[in-house]
């Protein structure tokens, strides 16, 4: 098999798993959203959801589903949270939260239709 070819298969397979890694569907690659401008009042919000979930609001009243790599316990009681965007002024699935001192990287970062539920309202909802 010539060399060029060889690599050019190995290539295309790349392309074609791709989206079957990212997700499982070429959908979870367009959902995800970018919030620019966070340095500069970019967030407008933003809400607690469980232990690795928080709800962020853009300047445009956009509501936006953060889902964290890792649990963050205790966040109940904060104020105060940071949003570190790593160089760049957008808020992504490549940004931070800092609660505490503590960075808790975005896993992902989702659009959603409208505002979060408030605490409880999901239970009464199911109920």
């Amino acid at each position: 098999m010539n060399s060029k070819l060889w690599i050019a298969s190995i290539l295309a397979l790349g392309l074609v798993g791709a989206p079957a890694m990212a997700g499982g569907t070429g959908d979870a690659l367009v959902k995800e959203s970018r919030i620019p401008f966070v340095n500069h009042g970019g967030i407008r919000d933003w809400r607690f959801g469980d232990r690795d979930t928080i709800y962020v609001q853009d300047r445009h009243r956009n509501w936006y589903e953060a889902t964290l790599m890792s649990p963050v316990i205790g966040w109940r009681g904060q104020w105060a949270i940071g949003f570190e965007s790593r160089g760049i002024d957008t808020f992504d699935r490549f940004s931070n939260i800092v609660v505490d001192g503590w960075r808790h990287p975005v896993q992902s970062l989702v659009r959603i239709g409208g505002p979060p539920p408030r605490r409880g309202e999901a239970d009464r909802a199911e109920a």
